[in-house]
Formats: C-alpha cells, structure tokens, sequence
C-alpha cells in the first residue's frame, strides 16, 4: 500500500513558494511623472528655503534657541524612557537591517533583485547627500552650542539636516515605494509619515537638534524618495548585470564538473578464454566461453531477496567429493588382515 508523504507547515509554504512564476507580470514600477516633478520642485524649494533662513540668521533661528531653552525633556520627564527607544526608529543601523529583512524575503519571493537595490540605491544616496550637507554646512548641536542667537554654522558641527529624520523618511518611505496595490501605498505612506515625524520631534525633545535641523532632514528624506523613478533605469541593469553573471558562474560549475566514470561491466557477461596447447604443440583457435556468473554481494544484489523459509530446502546426502579409485585401493591393501598366522 503506498502512502503520501507527510509535509511540514514550512516544506508546504516552500512548496507553494516554489510555484511562484520566475517575475510576476505586475509589478508597479513608479515613474516620474508631472505630478512627482512638481513634488520634487517644492521640496527642493522648500530645502534651499530652510537653509538660507538658518544661513541669514533669521526668525527661524531665533525659533530654534527659544524651543532649546524650553527643555522639553525637563517638562514631560515622563516620556523620557519610552523616547529614549522610540528614536532607534530613526537610526540607520537597526532600521537598515529590519527593512532590508523584509524586502530581502520579498525578492526571494517574487524572483527578483529589485527590492533590494532600491534599498540600497536610497541608502547610498541618503549617505551622500545628508552626508555631504552636514560636512559642507558644519552647525553645532544645542548641547553644545556658543553664542547664543547665532546660527553655530561653519564651526565643524555635523547635526544640520537631521540624519535621524532624514533616515526615518527614506527607510520607512520605501516600504510605501515598493507596495503593490495603491492601497498599500496609501497606508505605508501616512504609516512612515507619522514614524518620520515623530522620531523628528523625538530629537527635538531631548535636545539633540535645532527644530530647523528636523525641517530640513524631512526635506532631504523626501527628495530622495521622489527622485527614486530616475534611479530605476539603472537599477533594472544592475539586476540584469547580477543575474547574467549568476548564470555564467554556474555555467561554469557545469562545465568544470568530472566527467562520470564509466560503468562497470556487468556481472556474467562472457570472457574470452584460451585452452592450453596440446601435446602436438598446436594451440587451438580462441573461444568464447560464458563464464560462470559469480554471486553479487548481499548489499548489491538487485531485486528483492527471498526469507529464508521461503528458500528451496537442501538436504545433504553424503560427501560432494568425488570418488578416488587409487584411495580405495591403497585404502583397501593397507588394512590389516584378521586372523593372519
């Protein structure tokens, strides 16, 4: 009687997994149109704005030193602690490897490389904007800042825009970038918005950056969300360049694979044999004889063996060895006679 294998929860979900097609035909690959180029424009606006506001020292300034001497973690010391978490949502490390968990289970999911590079596209031009802007501009945190009414820029500060805001929109942004359906992306769009907002007012509260500092970190965030489309020209070649080059490495395994030995000759198949030559001196022709098939071992004998009670009984019946008419004789002659005088 046959009987089915019994499969695991998980041997099922990888079983299903594996009737995924190669790339599913409806991907939603975001494209820039009109309406993201109109986007792009006013946050860069918006961006340009908010540094020569702080570049100029004006109100926006005068803000940022009142909002510093209010303390808000010495007001609402009871959120403290739970704050002090709240704002790793917004550090690169932790929130890197968490999204990058999911979006790596997605493209082993859907066969494809995209979600992942466009993680990484966004992260590495998050580096290099922010980056650049914090080292270019160079303001000073409250916590240490001079004088006080100044702007604190040019003096080797690295807070101006905000890398926790700008982290908190880009990672969790892309999650709304790569949805779906429109309704995913509706959601994780408000979703990421709020997380973004409140790891910005997070930094504020315990005193880490300017006000200006978390405008302008939400600025960067979302320029590099909206100028993704230009990025993904690039990112399809990329993920054509990785899967070639996968091919071709295991053309070569293949390739350099050993040939298979050859197979062995199989048991009771005929020898040529020669017979000896006779007293003439002739050597007779060469024959073919078969060979007496020897007994293959136990554990390579093909077919099913049969139990020993279902084997053809043997019943000895005296000696296997032939008779030998000298070993009677001597036998015979060699046995004393009874009687003898």
């Amino acid at each position: 009687m046959r009987t089915e294998r019994n499969l695991t929860r998980l041997q099922r979900v990888f079983a299903r997994l594996d009737r995924e097609p190669e790339r599913p035909a409806n991907i939603d690959v975001p494209k820039m149109t009109r309406h993201r180029v109109v986007l792009f424009t006013a946050t860069l606006a918006f961006y340009l704005a908010i540094v020569w506001a702080v570049a100029i020292t004006s109100w926006l300034v005068r803000f940022d030193w009142q909002v510093m001497f209010f303390r808000p973690y010495q007001q609402w010391p009871e959120i403290h602690a739970f704050l002090d978490y709240y704002v790793v949502l917004g550090q690169r490390g932790p929130t890197a490897v968490m999204v990058a968990a999911w979006l790596g289970w997605r493209s082993w999911r859907q066969h494809t490389l995209r979600p992942l590079l466009t993680l990484g596209a966004s992260l590495l031009l998050l580096n290099v904007t922010v980056g650049a802007a914090k080292l270019g501009m160079g303001r000073l945190g409250p916590h240490y800042a001079i004088t006080i009414g100044s702007n604190e820029m040019g003096l080797g500060g690295d807070i101006f825009p905000s890398g926790h805001t700008a982290n908190a929109v880009v990672t969790w942004g892309i999650l709304a970038y790569l949805a779906s359906t429109p309704r995913a992306r509706r959601w994780l769009s408000a979703l990421s918005a709020v997380t973004s907002l409140g790891v910005g007012l997070t930094t504020v509260y315990l005193g880490t950056h300017w006000l200006s500092d978390v405008l302008l970190g939400w600025a960067a965030g979302l320029l590099i969300l909206l100028a993704l489309p230009w990025c993904e020209p690039l990112i399809a070649r990329a993920e054509a360049w990785i899967f070639a080059l996968r091919d071709l490495v295991r053309s070569r395994r293949g390739a350099a694979a050993p040939a298979p030995a050859p197979a062995p000759a199989p048991v009771g198949a005929p020898v040529m044999a020669t017979r000896p030559a006779t007293v003439d001196g002739e050597v007779p022709a060469r024959e073919t004889v078969a060979s007496r098939p020897s007994r293959a071992p136990a554990h390579l004998a093909p077919g099913l063996h049969n139990a020993r009670s279902e084997r053809t009984p043997v019943t000895p019946v005296g000696s296997r060895r032939p008779p030998h008419a000298a070993r009677a004789a001597t036998t015979a002659s060699a046995r004393p006679l009874a009687g003898g005088g």
